[in-house]
């Protein structure tokens, strides 16, 4: 269990106030790392922060918008000057509008890709020079089904997801020399908030994907502690540029 262990990292997870990265963090601190929850929800953050201590894990908030790249690097800053440290950065925070691409606006495409895509490539890039005076690092970056295939309401959703991917591997190879693994988790059909209004919006969409997907039901952001730990920790040391489905099954089923 030692290659799990994660006593005296520091990690940061943005968008980690709920659902899939609230799952992450809470995985990080109960591994013994010290988690900074970045997100923009005051409220909501301080809420995860006490959900996380309750447990007997350690949490700090940074309240930060991940499309500002001053807030990015501030995010960086005062992680690092409250713990000394930074071993882990989680890109989970990711945002969609679902649209048929003809009604897309110009602003929602921008907007979608650089909270999806953009906010990450700032972050490992402010994390980067953090990782070299510790020795290395790990970044987790937050992919998606999107990644893989395509669907007729995400077409700014899918370019950010599967650039996500792309960029995974280009860090991969980049800072390999550097003892930094960068990896990808690929959701499937999650319950969190950005999921809540699907069954309005697409009637009979949810019991659908609960059909399809082998393990017949859709996931919960807790399911993602475990591949949080393992892609954070030393279990993962020779794993880099990987991208890794966390979906019941849901991408391989015929």
């Amino acid at each position: 269990m030692n290659l799990f262990d994660l006593t005296g990292k520091v990690a940061i997870v943005t968008g980690g106030n709920s659902g899939i990265g609230l799952g992450i963090a809470k995985g990080l601190a109960g591994a013994g790392a010290t988690v900074a929850i970045a997100a923009r929800d005051r409220q909501r953050t301080d809420g995860a922060i006490d959900e996380i201590r309750a447990a007997g894990g350690h949490a700090m908030a940074v309240i930060a918008d991940a499309t500002e790249a001053k807030d990015i690097e501030r995010m960086v800053a005062e992680t690092v000057a409250a713990h000394g440290r930074l071993d882990i950065l989680v890109n989970n925070v990711g945002g969609i509008v679902r649209k048929s691409p003809q009604d897309l606006s110009i602003e929602e495409w921008h907007w979608t890709i650089d909270v999806c895509l953009t906010s990450a490539f700032l972050a490992a890039k402010a994390a980067y020079p953090e990782f070299k005076k510790v020795g290395g690092g790990k970044v987790l970056n937050n992919g998606s089904m999107a990644s893989l295939f395509g669907t007729s309401f995400t077409a700014a959703y899918g370019a950010a997801k599967g650039g996500m991917v792309q960029l995974t591997k280009a860090l991969a190879v980049a800072w390999a020399k550097d003892n930094i693994q960068v990896n990808a988790y690929l959701p499937g059909w999650i319950e969190t908030r950005q999921t809540a209004n699907l069954p309005e919006q697409f009637p009979g969409m949810a019991e659908k994907i609960a059909q399809r997907c082998p393990m017949g039901h859709w996931g919960k952001g807790d399911d993602f502690a475990g591949i949080g730990v393992f892609l954070a920790s030393r279990a993962s040391d020779y794993i880099t540029g990987a991208a890794i489905p966390v979906d019941g099954g849901y991408s391989v089923a015929g």
